[in-house]
């Protein structure tokens, strides 16, 4: 049998059903990046990303431990899954129809950049901006869309799972909201 940090994620799960808390903590770290910038990038709120973040993982431990996991699917789509239904339960309860915009650096605290001149990670960091305010101004669809798919690294089969949308719709939205930011940028003479 393989070291619980390279089992696969039913043998974490099954092992965590029969009472391996290790289990738990090694399928939690290996996509609590990928979950927590998914809920992140929808939400821009980095408190209430965390709050959204424990509740899946509640919702999470919850269910493997009443046995209700089915296991046909993949185990990170089911918690993107998750995640992605409480931000759109949050939003409901709070009837808001725009994201949380926050004061906070936001999406782009996690792109890397390379370059040690100040005056090249100031014209990132404006650049980094600039995107930004216009993905707010895209449509709801089409942000979701290019956030999971640039931001979360997921593909477009996973997108279309967790928006409960088909590959093509998840295509095409992600082709409109491209359409869309390059208009915004050709409009505003915004160079990148």
């Amino acid at each position: 049998m393989r070291p619980l940090q390279q089992a696969l994620d039913t043998d974490l799960i099954r092992a965590f059903q029969d009472g391996n808390h290790q289990a738990l903590e090694i399928l939690i770290n290996r996509y609590k990046e990928k979950i927590f910038s998914s809920i992140f990038f929808l939400v821009k709120d980095r408190h209430l990303a965390e709050d959204l973040f424990q509740e899946v993982f509640i919702k999470v431990i919850d269910t493997l431990r009443s046995n209700r996991y089915n296991e046909e699917g993949k185990f990170i789509q089911w918690a993107l899954r998750i995640s992605h239904n409480l931000c759109v339960d949050y939003f409901r309860k709070a009837k808001r129809t725009k994201i949380i915009h926050s004061d906070d650096k936001d999406i782009f605290e996690m792109i890397n950049v390379n370059s040690e001149s100040a005056d090249t990670k100031m014209v990132q960091a404006q650049s980094h901006d600039k995107i930004r305010h216009m993905l707010e101004l895209l449509p709801e669809e089409q942000r979701e869309v290019i956030v999971l798919r640039h931001y979360a690294d997921m593909s477009f089969k996973e997108i279309a799972t967790i928006t409960n949308t088909s590959i093509n719709t998840a295509l095409g939205r992600m082709r409109y909201g491209l359409i869309n930011l390059r208009k915004m940028m050709v409009e505003n003479q915004i160079v990148l």
